[in-house]
């Protein structure tokens, strides 16, 4: 992903940032009350399977195009999908990265009442970044990605498996799709070498026509002291669906791991989502308050292993979703 300078008004929360005669920045923040929420009946979110998901993709190694592990990795993915999910598709193809390279990408779909009209669709990439550029060594060398990569897909499979547990009503259908090749990008080959599968997926999405009410990103959700801010593109492509997000996890006792904050903008998987397909996708991510530097520090650096990862903040997100998407079925079986 690449941090875009911009910080954005939303919904409920009113940011007023000005500069006193030093030049020292000063924001104050004023959130409305929140709305109630009518309870639903929500499975519990475990997070030991979840941690155990990054765990199997990082023992493979850094998981970059074309190498063994991207190979093993994809078989492995397919296979945990297969298990949750009604319908699994595969897309096998190659997109050119901003170097020329021809680049072998794999998508995965997983869908749950696939014949649902109304859906709800969740994505991640999955593929680790081929250089360590913001490291002070080894600049060169991949990394393992257990953060930027590895967290989401283990959230995501966690919550089909609680959702396959305890069933969901045939009024909503959910879809999972792991994208390939999204961290390939670098800032001077331009915004568009980023985020190379899903630009694929929707121009060719796994189903003709394919569209859903919403959308859902995870980026780095499994690292210790993690704060899902308000990420400035997602408040302005979908503030709606944001906002019922974020109540999602205030109700199910995670608000202090998604603040109503505005923060900057990124160009992440919800971009193209966003703007290809039209579908309305919000972004979570790990960002820092420091809008110079919003991303954690061990973001692109070989620090981005398992020792950063942690329970606790992948219960956050994945409770969050869990109940997000328990609540949106609720409100399509009253209308």
């Amino acid at each position: 992903m690449r941090y875009i300078r911009g910080i954005f008004l939303f919904g409920s929360l009113i940011a007023i940032t000005a500069c006193n005669n030093s030049g020292e920045q000063r924001t104050t923040t004023t959130t409305a009350d929140t709305a109630t929420t009518k309870p639903v009946d929500v499975p519990s979110f475990n997070p030991d399977s979840a941690y155990a998901y990054v765990a199997a993709q990082v023992a493979l190694g850094p998981r970059t195009p074309g190498s063994a592990a991207q190979t093993k990795c994809a078989a492995w993915m397919q296979a945990k999908l297969k298990a949750v999910c009604d319908t699994v598709y595969r897309q096998d193809t190659h997109v050119t990265g901003g170097d020329g390279k021809s680049l072998p990408c794999i998508n995965l779909i997983g869908a749950i009442n696939p014949k649902a009209a109304h859906r709800i669709l969740f994505l991640t990439h999955w593929d680790s970044r081929p250089w360590a550029d913001q490291d002070t060594k080894d600049k060169d060398k991949p990394v393992l990605a257990a953060d930027d990569g590895g967290s989401g897909v283990g959230v995501l499979l966690e919550m089909a498996n609680d959702i396959k547990a305890k069933g969901l009503s045939s009024s909503i259908g959910i879809d999972i799709l792991f994208t390939d090749v999204e961290d390939y990008g670098r800032s001077q080959w331009g915004e568009d070498s980023y985020c190379l599968g899903t630009q694929y997926w929707a121009k060719h999405p796994h189903v003709a026509g394919y569209t859903a009410d919403m959308g859902v990103l995870l980026d780095m959700v499994g690292a210790r002291g993690a704060q899902f801010p308000l990420e400035g593109l997602s408040s302005q492509y979908a503030p709606g669906v944001q906002q019922k997000v974020w109540q999602a996890a205030a109700t199910a006792g995670y608000g202090s791991f998604f603040p109503f904050t505005s923060s900057v903008d990124i160009t992440d998987d919800h971009v193209p989502v966003n703007r290809l397909t039209g579908i309305k996708t919000v972004d979570i991510i790990n960002l820092t308050p420091d809008n110079e530097r919003p991303f954690a520090a061990h973001w692109h650096t070989h620090a981005d292993e398992m020792n950063i990862i942690d329970k606790n903040t992948l219960k956050a997100v994945g409770q969050t979703l869990l109940q997000f998407v328990y609540e949106q079925a609720a409100a399509n079986n009253v209308q």
